[in-house]
């Protein structure tokens, strides 16, 4: 099945056409700058932009940066609050006029590791961690996602909030060097460590491509690897996601 995969970020929204049998993209990679503010009319439109890019009228599947509860945004990371309490995927279908089905961002981004990535195969405790803008995660177990696991919005010992201490988007605007930034997102590494004992860390997001820069500074136990599909794993996943609930 050929699905568009959308996976909405804090400065960009990119999508492709994804075959969903083998993961791979069969379509040009398409990015365009999240509007600002990133309001559900202005991001839906942006949607919609994709989408007449790629000449598609068929399912979009969709990660979006928030928690989605049933179908309803009950979070807003990076984009406008506006979006808490909407039903995200009927927004999206009525500005696009495509069958849309949304989840949460790092979790479509699991989903395409566990099917096809690094993840495939591994029967443990497996922590995805989405390096960008944010840091989003997913967990999963014996193959099964709890979805909605927002953790890179939990506090650290230091009292800082995990993303706006170890994301990239805060590496950037510090201007932190790899080495400064890797000790500071070991310290995220370890809470989580302690907290949900993986048996895998996979890292996503565009920070991934760049992992044997920061690599040495990791002390957790766990195994830590590159997800395979780096920052495209959102949009295959997104698209993976849509099928599921296409054929349920």
């Amino acid at each position: 099945m050929h699905i568009l995969g959308v996976d909405i970020g804090g400065s960009g929204i990119k999508g492709a056409i994804v075959d969903t049998v083998t993961g791979e993209l069969v379509s040009e990679r398409i990015r365009i700058e999240t509007p600002q503010p990133a309001t559900p009319e202005a991001v839906g439109l942006t949607v919609k932009d994709l989408a007449q890019r790629h000449a598609w009228t068929g399912p979009i599947g969709i990660g979006f940066p928030a928690a989605i509860q049933h179908g309803i945004a009950r979070t807003a990371a990076n984009v406008d609050k506006t979006f808490i309490g909407l039903s995200i995927a009927e927004l999206f279908s009525s500005q696009t006029g495509c069958p849309v089905y949304v989840a949460n961002d790092a979790d479509v981004a699991g989903i395409a590791e566990m099917r096809f990535g690094a993840g495939k195969a591994n029967t443990g405790v497996v922590l995805i961690v989405t390096i960008g803008t944010g840091l989003g995660t997913a967990l999963f177990t014996n193959g099964q996602l709890l979805p909605n696991t927002e953790l890179g919005h939990i506090y650290l010992d230091n009292g800082i909030e995990a993303e706006r201490f170890a994301s990239e988007a805060t590496k950037n605007a510090e201007e932190l060097k790899w080495k400064q930034w890797g000790v500071r997102f070991n310290h995220y590494l370890s809470t989580m460590e302690a907290l949900l004992w993986p048996d895998l860390v996979i890292l996503g997001g565009g920070a991934s491509a760049k992992l044997e820069k920061f690599a040495e500074l990791l002390t957790i136990q766990a195994p830590i690897v590159a997800a395979r599909f780096l920052n495209q794993a959102g949009i295959v996943g997104a698209a993976l996601y849509a099928e599921t609930q296409i054929k349920n």
